[in-house]
């Protein structure tokens, strides 16, 4: 099976070569802007293509070199706070480059399954009716990138049906795990700590808002479900996923700090908050367990205990190199 990972140099993309490697039968190539694949190990198995998605003539031809029998879509302007700053190039990363793939299959006559990584965002301002978020739960986005995923799901679906064109739409909440950037919840505390604990930082954490609850997935649990889509999703669907249950912020927090080895303060930062909120949010993701048999298995404790230890040795380089 060929298979192409857009943004194969993100913090998904990373994590869903490795695993469609250790499952054996893919032969994998990547898309990304940088010239090198950001994880050393995977090179000389995934053939990378450096290619700008908003380009139309690279992307076309880099998808007429591959030819991918599967693409999970994962490109893209991630960050909910730099969409508020940065609105423009969240809808180009976003929207834009997903339309030129579209638009160069056609071209092409390609018929890959097409793989969408959508956003539980895109749900918005959910009410407490709303809970557990199905996904026939209303559209409510209330940041631009938000705006952008919703955007992207409804073309997945136009192009689904107006050129029959083979695409899934899964619509993924709140997910973290090892090499997740410092601008996510998780890793921004645990880098904070990692910091704290090496001399780096005096020992006071700044946070934004920590009543907030959420839907929190292993990303290892995550790529799972990538695969099974392929193999067992239904052409046109847009499926949520997620572990249907909820944790609060603080709840990150505290079970990161309790895994720290030394005392820490926390202060709040409003420069941390976000613009508009929601709550609480909690999937439900009945139709994909029940078409794929998806089960996340990864404790969420464990997966905050690897991010710490991801960033302990990521600081503990950095500072063996200053």
């Amino acid at each position: 099976m060929r298979g192409l990972i857009t943004g194969i140099n993100g913090f998904v993309g990373g994590h869903l070569a490795e695993y469609l490697l250790a499952q054996g039968g893919w032969e994998l190539s990547g898309l990304a802007r940088q010239p090198k694949l950001a994880l050393p190990h995977l090179r000389g198995q995934v053939q990378l293509l450096s290619v700008d998605l908003g380009d139309r003539q690279q992307t076309q031809q880099a998808l007429a070199d591959c030819q991918p029998d599967v693409i999970f879509h994962l490109a893209g302007q991630a960050n909910v706070q730099r969409s508020f700053q940065d609105p423009v190039g969240t809808f180009q990363a976003n929207i834009f480059a997903q339309l030129n793939l579209f638009q160069s299959l056609i071209d092409l006559n390609q018929r890959p399954l097409i793989v969408i990584a959508c956003s539980n965002e895109i749900y918005g301002q959910i009410r407490p009716e709303d809970l557990p978020v199905s996904e026939q739960t209303p559209l409510r986005p209330v940041s631009p990138y938000a705006v952008s995923k919703a955007t992207q799901d409804l073309l997945a679906y136009q192009y689904y049906v107006s050129h029959q064109m083979r695409t899934i739409r899964l619509r993924l909440f709140n997910h973290i795990g090892p090499r997740q950037a410092e601008s996510f919840v998780a890793s921004a505390f645990a880098a904070q700590i990692a910091r704290i604990e090496a001399g780096l930082q005096a020992p006071r954490l700044h946070v934004g808002n920590l009543a907030a609850e959420r839907d929190f997935t292993d990303v290892r649990d995550i790529v799972r479900a990538y695969a099974l889509a392929a193999v067992c999703g239904k052409v046109g669907n847009a499926y949520n996923v997620g572990s249907g249950r909820t944790v609060s912020i603080r709840w990150l927090l505290d079970t990161l700090i309790r895994h720290s080895t030394c005392s820490i303060d926390v202060e709040l930062d409003p420069a941390l908050m976000r613009p508009a909120d929601v709550p609480r949010v909690v999937s439900d993701s009945q139709s994909f367990r029940r078409d794929t048999g998806w089960e996340p298995v990864i404790p969420l404790e464990q997966t905050l205990s690897d991010i710490l230890v991801g960033w302990r040795e990521i600081v503990q380089n950095e500072d063996a190199c200053d």
